[in-house]
């Protein structure tokens, strides 16, 4: 079996349309499966990152970051909302009103 330097962005790509297909399935295999699909894409793009394909790998971890947060908007929305409340709930017990 020849071995080719070649093969990595070619198993990288194979891997991500994987992904892509699967991700489009997911509601039929289950919301978990459909959130680990971007959490793939965030560790193969760190992967990419850490191998020295920095172009690649940053425009994967990016997409999958975004991907990821349109999934778990539901959640992210009131956390954020909860943190924005206990934050003004701080500065006016500190007494720190001013900007």
């Amino acid at each position: 079996m020849r071995q080719t330097k070649g093969n990595g962005l070619s198993i990288l790509l194979i891997g991500i349309g994987v992904l892509i297909l699967l991700g489009v399935f997911g509601p039929l295999l289950g919301w978990l499966f459909s959130l680990l699909v971007p959490v793939m894409m965030i560790a193969l793009g760190y992967y990419g990152i850490r191998r020295g394909n920095n172009f690649i790998g940053w425009i994967i971890l990016i997409i999958g970051v975004i991907w990821l947060m349109g999934k778990l908007s539901w959640v992210i929305g009131p956390i954020f909302g909860i943190l924005l409340i206990l934050y003004g709930i701080s500065r006016l017990r500190n007494g720190r009103t001013r900007y």
